[in-house]
């Protein structure tokens, strides 16, 4: 373990300085490990059986990569994300709030000498560290614990000018949100994200 930790730390700090074309803290024509940190929106929803109009949300994230071939650019990034997610409408209010775990496949391409194009796609693993769901019926409330564990998959696009990222995409739910053997409800969300690489 402890030589695990000390190769991770040595690839960390011989992780190459940006060219006059780099894209994620890595070049696209290079083998790299990268990392960076991430700052953003979710407009979250439930749909299913049971459907619940959008709420919105932040994510913070700290993000890491590897290049998975010498001769194409294409990137595993993983990372921690926080996000709150739910859903608003009415007298229900659902907040979810999560730790989750991306596994994403990202392709790199140059769109310009200064700007790369990095489409992407995969699974998340999601647990809600709080969770709860509001029902206001008159002047009394009913409170439902929906499922904390979630799953799903994100799709989306980034752009990378320098060491600033932005990206857009979207998370379809898998795991029924509502821990209910007789009703089925998926949270997805758009989001929008933010960030540095290094």
């Amino acid at each position: 373990m402890k030589k695990f930790l000390v190769s991770i730390i040595a690839a960390l700090m011989a992780a190459p300085s940006f060219a006059q074309f780099s894209s994620g803290g890595f070049e696209l024509d290079k083998e790299s490990l990268y990392y960076g940190v991430r700052f953003g929106g979710t407009v979250a929803s439930l749909n299913g059986d049971v459907s619940v109009g959008s709420k919105l949300g932040i994510t913070l994230a700290g993000i890491i990569g590897l290049r998975l071939s010498s001769s194409t650019p294409v990137f595993l990034e993983s990372g921690v994300y926080y996000t709150q997610r739910g859903a608003k409408e009415g007298n229900i209010d659902i907040t979810h709030n999560n730790l989750e775990i991306p596994l994403v496949i990202k392709y790199g391409f140059k769109a310009n000498e200064h700007i790369a194009i990095l489409p992407f796609v995969g699974p998340y693993f999601a647990y809600a560290v709080s969770s709860e769901w509001k029902v206001k019926n008159g002047s009394n409330e009913i409170k439902y614990r929906p499922n904390r564990n979630n799953m799903g998959f994100k799709l989306g696009c980034g752009a990378e000018y320098n060491k600033i990222y932005a990206e857009i995409g979207y998370q379809f739910g898998v795991t029924n949100f509502l821990d209910d053997d007789d009703f089925s409800a998926h949270n997805n969300a758009l989001f929008f994200n933010l960030g540095v690489n290094f």
